[in-house]
């Protein structure tokens, strides 16, 4: 009978699905698709007629592989319960790597997890389409982008972000009580201020807030080609005032994957574009409706790099490759309410290079820790950053880029004549 097999394993396991019997006969059963693209494109994927019209993938295996390693390896390293990366070209949109672990082997699908446990426990969850999380400071940069979109201020516009800061009852502080007074709007991102952001924000107003937000498809389940993608669906406040308008400036109090802030990050990095992020292989740039002016992208790309030179991503840098992001570290939520002290979300948007952005690189982590310096650490600093550093050097020769590296300087000689 037909048998439908994955010669690769476990790679890329969440995009391909994996596929099942449906009707069987005396000599024949019907191989239908169960998951991923499998489901998604069952129908063409089962038609003859489409026989010789082989269903091409933005995916590339080569570096998929390379991802899954080196994520795995991160993960082991800090401590981390699971781990997702997700690769995306800023100017098509084309996937070229999404990891989600723990993973499967389709050859041998695991079943779903009976009722009683969290579905994210099981390796079928797909982290980077189906996690929503409170995704923290990675947010930031789009408060900043805004404002400047809007006229509001520019990189250098001082922004007083002393305390104390109130939204009726809810005081909004700094990581570790820091007080960082009055400093620009490209150090509010490079300090991380949340005071700083959430000032921006009550300036732009949760209108416009909102507005711009869902221009980013933040709002919806993002349009990526498996199945399921459709149950990421972002989880936003019932009541959006000035308290939600303050903490969703600086990534707290709304619910969005991984793959939804490529889509965001992108968009910055294109020069300000929405695309959509696809599994399937386009042809050139697929841009879709202008969110940010250029001036704008270009601003907010000038501070993401600046993050990474001088800020809390200090180990993101690789050499000759200039990258640039933004660290995200938000308490994990308790599934009956409230926060855990001790478990968190860690994430480092990134794109790269710096000086033309080709592509952006996801790399979050559930619930990572690792001591150094004799501290324990969970911030994105010490552990989704050093990761997506290693995995960008990894990955960047095997996409094509060449690193751009300063010359050295000559030797000190000084030619005299006779």
């Amino acid at each position: 009978r037909e048998m439908r097999l994955y010669p690769n394993g476990r790679l890329a396991a969440h995009i391909l699905g994996g596929a099942g019997f449906g009707r069987e006969g005396v000599s024949a059963a019907e191989v239908i698709g169960v998951a991923g693209v499998e489901k998604q494109f069952d129908d063409y994927l089962r038609d003859p007629a489409n026989g010789n019209k082989p269903l091409q993938l933005s995916l590339d295996l080569t570096i998929q592989a390379a991802v899954e390693q080196v994520l795995y390896g991160g993960m082991k390293i800090m401590n981390a319960k699971g781990a997702s990366a997700v690769l995306m070209n800023v100017h098509t949109g084309e996937v070229i790597s999404a990891a989600s672990l723990p993973s499967f082997d389709p050859n041998d699908r695991p079943r779903p997890p009976t009722s009683g446990f969290d579905p994210s426990d099981s390796p079928l969850f797909n982290r980077y389409v189906q996690g929503v999380y409170e995704l923290g400071s990675v947010f930031k940069i789009f408060t900043a982008a805004q404002a400047v979109e809007i006229g509001l201020v520019n990189s250098n516009t001082i922004i007083d972000t002393s305390g104390p800061m109130k939204i009726g009852r809810f005081p909004i502080g700094e990581f570790n009580g820091k007080n960082y007074g009055k400093i620009s709007v490209a150090d509010v991102i490079v300090h991380s201020s949340n005071r700083g952001t959430g000032r921006l924000a009550l300036q732009i107003g949760a209108q416009r807030q909102q507005d711009f937000l869902s221009t980013l498809g933040m709002f919806e389940p993002t349009p990526f080609e498996i199945v399921e993608a459709a149950g990421g669906e972002p989880l936003k406040p019932k009541k959006w005032g000035e308290l939600s308008t303050v903490t969703i400036s600086y990534g707290h109090g709304l619910s969005t994957s991984p793959m939804h802030l490529a889509a965001g990050y992108a968009a910055i990095a294109n020069g300000g574009h929405y695309v959509s992020p696809t599994i399937l292989r386009r042809n050139g740039p697929q841009y879709g409706p202008r969110v940010l002016s250029e001036n704008a992208a270009t601003q907010a790309q000038k501070m993401l790099r600046k993050v990474v030179t001088d800020g809390t991503a200090s180990f993101g840098d690789v050499p000759g490759y200039d990258v640039a992001g933004k660290t995200g570290t938000a308490d994990k939520p308790k599934p009956r309410g409230g926060y855990y002290d001790d478990k968190v979300i860690a994430t480092f948007a990134t794109l790269f290079p710096a000086y033309d952005p080709k592509y952006v690189l996801i790399v979050t982590l559930d619930e990572p820790s690792i001591v150094a310096y004799g501290e324990k650490r969970r911030t994105a600093g010490w552990t989704a950053v050093p990761v997506a550093a290693e995995l960008i050097g990894r990955i960047a020769p095997l996409l094509g880029l060449r690193p751009r590296l300063e010359p050295e300087a000559g030797a000190a000689i000084t030619l005299t004549s006779n």
